[in-house]
């Protein structure tokens, strides 16, 4: 690559749709190569904590995350060096042994609910998105996702987003919206937000001397 990446921020509240927002850009950007760089890989290790204690992390804290990691693998991607992006156990609530090899692209996606929460990463985006979804959807999203790929039970689903997710959206994720250059309600069912948003990737990707397909 002879010019620097696009790097796009997508946040919002567990649930939100903000995958479904990632693949709408991809979608319409199928002439550039693309890569998304969940947060969520980026949990702090916890190997060093019993088990029991682990139990007790709340993932929904900025404190949760490595995000000297993140920035650093990002601005790697940047100046196009490849990075091992690391791989997050939900079970064991630990980071496990395994990376995965990530190549620089010529859009990055940096996609998580508080990408936008840290003034490091906001200030290595070109575009910040907030993905904006009424509570009741997210926490069913949330319950299926949960339940089905993280092995928990409902119970704990429920006395978790109560306790714990609510708060901290409240807290640290919602005020993080005012940073947004886009808020997309609804997500990905959003077309005219989302076309607004690909407008404005095209006008990015001129600006850094990138050829723009019609």
């Amino acid at each position: 690559m002879t010019d620097k990446p696009v790097v796009i921020g997508v946040a919002g509240g567990t649930g939100s749709g903000k995958t479904s927002v990632t693949r709408s850009i991809i979608q319409r950007f199928a002439d550039k190569t693309i890569l998304m760089l969940e947060q969520d890989y980026y949990y702090k290790d916890q190997s060093e904590l019993p088990f029991e204690e682990r139990l007790q992390t709340n993932y929904d804290h900025p404190l949760a995350f490595d995000n000297d990691l993140l920035i650093d693998h990002l601005n790697n991607l940047i100046n196009e060096k490849s990075v091992e992006k690391p791989v997050y156990d939900y079970k064991m609530h630990t980071r496990s042994n395994e990376t995965v090899r990530v190549e620089p692209k010529e859009v990055i996606i940096v996609e998580g609910i508080l990408v936008l929460e840290d003034e490091r990463l906001r200030d290595l985006m070109d575009i910040k998105v907030f993905v904006d979804t009424d509570a009741d959807v997210r926490i069913i999203r949330r319950m299926m996702r949960d339940i089905n790929e993280r092995g928990r039970s409902l119970d704990s689903v429920i006395e978790q987003y109560i306790n714990v997710v609510r708060p901290m959206h409240l807290q640290f994720v919602e005020p993080t919206k005012r940073y947004a250059d886009i808020i997309i309600p609804e997500g990905g069912q959003n077309h005219v937000a989302i076309d607004l948003m690909a407008t404005k990737i095209q006008t990015v990707l001129r600006e850094k001397g990138q050829s723009v397909s019609k």
